[in-house]
Formats: C-alpha cells, sequence, structure tokens
C-alpha cells in the first residue's frame, strides 16, 4: 500500500470516528470502528485510544520500521445526540471491511452521513413533549397536568434549540431549560388549582435528562474505558446540576416574592 493511500485510508477511518464520536457513540465502538477499517487494508500494526475530547490513531505498514508510522490526533469540541448516524457508520464500516470498497467512495458515504439532518425541532419538540407527558402520567398526573407537561416540554425544547444555535454553552443552555421548566409550571399551576407543580416540573426536564452521557459513562468504566467514563459521568453531573439549579433558582424566587407560598 503506498504512503499516499495509508495517509487517506487513515483520514477516512479518523472521519468516521469523528462522526460517531459526536454524536454519542461510546468509546470501545468507535475504537472498533477504527481498528475495522484500518486493519481491513492490511495494516499489521494499529493502535486507537479515543476519548471524550480527542481521537488518536497510530499505524504501520510493515510492523517493524517505525520510519513508517504515521499518527493521527483528532480534536473533538461538540457533542450532540444522534443515534441514527451512529448507527450508520456502524453499518457502513461493516460493509467496507467485507468488500473493496475505494477510499473515494468510502469518503463519499460518509460525507452523506454527516450532512444528514437531524429530524425538525417541531417534530423533536411534539414527541418530546409527549413523552414527558406520558411521564408526568407515570406519577399520577390528571389530563391537565398531562397537557402542561407536554407544553411546557415543547416550550424548553425550542428555547434550548435557540440557545444551542447561538452558541450558549451547556451549563447555561441547562439552566436555562430547567428555570424555563419551573416558570412555565408555576403559571400552569396559577391558572388552574388541580394542576400540581411537581408533576408538571418533573415530566418537563425529561427532554433535558442525560440518559445517554450516563449509559455511556457506565458502558466505558466496565470496558475498562475509565477516562471516557470519568468524563462522561462528569458531563452527565454538570448537566443534572445546571437542570437543578435553573429549576431551584425559579422556584427559590417565587418563594421569595409571594412569602413563601407556592401553588402546589
Amino acid at each position: 500500500m503506498s504512503k499516499v493511500n495509508q495517509k487517506k485510508l487513515l483520514v477516512m477511518a479518523i472521519y468516521a470516528a469523528e462522526i460517531m464520536l459526536k454524536n454519542g457513540a461510546e468509546t470501545y465502538r468507535v475504537e472498533d470502528t477504527i481498528n475495522r477499517i484500518c486493519r481491513s487494508r492490511d495494516f499489521p500494526y494499529v493502535e486507537s485510544y479515543v476519548t471524550l475530547t480527542g481521537i488518536f490513531i497510530s499505524v504501520d505498514t510493515d510492523g517493524e520500521d517505525l520510519n513508517d508510522m504515521i499518527t493521527y490526533v483528532k480534536r473533538i469540541n461538540k457533542r450532540v445526540i444522534n443515534l441514527n448516524k451512529v448507527a450508520e457508520v456502524n453499518d457502513f464500516s461493516r460493509r467496507f471491511v467485507e468488500s473493496r470498497m475505494p477510499i473515494d467512495e468510502a469518503m463519499a458515504v460518509l460525507k452523506a452521513i454527516d450532512t444528514t439532518l437531524p429530524y425538525s425541532i417541531t417534530l423533536q419538540a411534539v414527541f418530546g413533549g409527549l413523552a414527558s407527558g406520558c411521564f408526568s402520567l407515570l406519577l399520577g398526573a390528571n389530563v391537565l397536568e398531562f397537557f402542561a407537561a407536554l407544553f411546557t416540554s415543547i416550550l424548553v425544547t425550542y428555547s434550548i434549540h435557540k440557545l444551542k444555535q447561538a452558541d450558549f454553552n451547556l451549563f447555561i443552555t441547562n439552566i436555562a431549560g430547567g428555570g424555563l421548566a419551573a416558570f412555565s409550571a408555576i403559571v400552569l399551576s396559577s391558572l388552574h388549582a388541580s394542576v400540581n407543580l411537581d408533576k408538571v416540573i418533573i415530566g418537563a426536564i425529561m427532554v433535558m435528562v442525560p440518559g445517554v452521557a450516563m449509559t455511556n459513562a457506565i458502558r466505558d468504566s466496565i470496558a475498562g474505558d475509565l477516562v471516557s467514563g470519568l468524563a462522561r459521568g462528569a458531563e452527565a453531573l454538570l448537566i443534572a446540576i445546571s437542570i437543578a439549579f435553573g429549576v431551584g433558582f425559579i422556584l427559590q424566587g417565587w418563594i421569595f416574592l409571594k412569602g413563601g407560598i407556592l401553588p402546589w
């Protein structure tokens, strides 16, 4: 394999890993994808190391001559949750390994996956609202509380989307989301006595709970990727604290203004 093709393959492998890591894939899955892609083209030595914020790959065509070794590093700054892209890259890597797909064609496939648009914000908000409303039903909510949680969740989803578009950081975004959920719940519970504040808030903040981050933190830790596991756990904890701070700040502010009275 020529050095040019070696570099092109390495760029393609790190691009596939970048798409997966940026969209919520586990560390071991990203490393496995890198190793599969490189070893499928007769690299005797492949070593990959992935953390939540970076990808490191070293390959060698001969396995003995260190002069032929190439190392690439890729910094990951932003992450979202889009498991559809993770599944598509995972499927692509299997097809690439089992065939002799040209690298240029593989790059075109990856670019198509990377540029795939997510579900519209309207669709995300509506179904997120339905999920939040159904979760409030699990807590014993009535019909009015179901619709209150649904409305509040939709409002929170739209607001968080706008803040992310404006490049607000994770901490501020989730504080704002938690605060908005609490404020909307207070207003709705003030309008009707049968709407309980706690059920609406708990249901509405479900769209912000870092479920994927917590799951990946546990899976990475069990797999032995302790650095990534701790990083994902810290990220999940930061999000949870942000949500709690936003909700608590609004509730405490309302108590202060109303002299210790909340519309429970």
